[in-house]
């Protein structure tokens, strides 16, 4: 397996995963229900300052750092987050509109290509929140934990990207071959 490190660019990345795995798994975890007495309202501290304000805080810096890519993900997610932890939505459908929005941000960072795990990372998160907005619109507690659940795969892959370019695990996904009596020539 290749030992690809380049999670982006540098510690901004790194810590940009990090901060967006752990809000990830606090909000999936919460929504799940699966922790007896913790509940999605639980994870709103951890996304208003990990969530919201860190990354949006990594998010300037890797604009500093000319990491583009990681300087519009991180803030534009740091930015929801914080939203997320301090507003609190008038309805169902008004709480499933902003998820959806969230789902197309999270879908034009999955479009804007990256590396293979940022690009899963952000799949999943697009995935939770397009789950977690149907279930606020047909008012689905079956979907929200299917949703949180997406949302905890969206977190742990974050935190493997982060941890994985800290400790030098691989991080590039295995390519198929590109059909019968292809072999690898090495």
């Amino acid at each position: 397996m290749d030992n690809d490190v380049s999670a982006g660019s540098g510690n901004t990345s790194v810590v940009g995963r990090l901060a967006l795995g752990i809000t990830l798994l606090a909000f999936g975890l919460g929504t799940t229900g699966v922790i007896d007495g913790v509940a999605t309202a639980d994870a709103a501290s951890v996304a208003h300052y990990v969530g919201g304000v860190a990354l949006f805080l990594v998010g300037l810096l890797a604009f500093r750092d000319r990491d583009p890519a990681s300087g519009t993900g991180f803030t534009a997610l740091g930015a929801l987050w914080f939203t997320w932890a301090v507003a609190s939505p008038g309805s169902a459908h008004a709480a499933g509109l902003f998820l959806l929005l969230f789902a197309l941000v999270a879908l034009t960072l999955t479009l804007a290509g990256g590396d293979r795990l940022g690009q899963v990372m952000y799949g999943l998160l697009f995935l939770a929140m397009l789950v977690l907005a149907v279930a606020q619109f047909a008012d689905s507690s079956a979907l929200a934990k299917a949703g949180g659940w997406v949302a905890v795969a969206s977190g742990a892959v974050a935190w493997y990207a982060a941890t994985a370019a800290l400790a030098h695990w691989p991080t590039a996904l295995p390519r198929r071959a590109a059909g019968r009596g292809v072999t690898a020539a090495g």
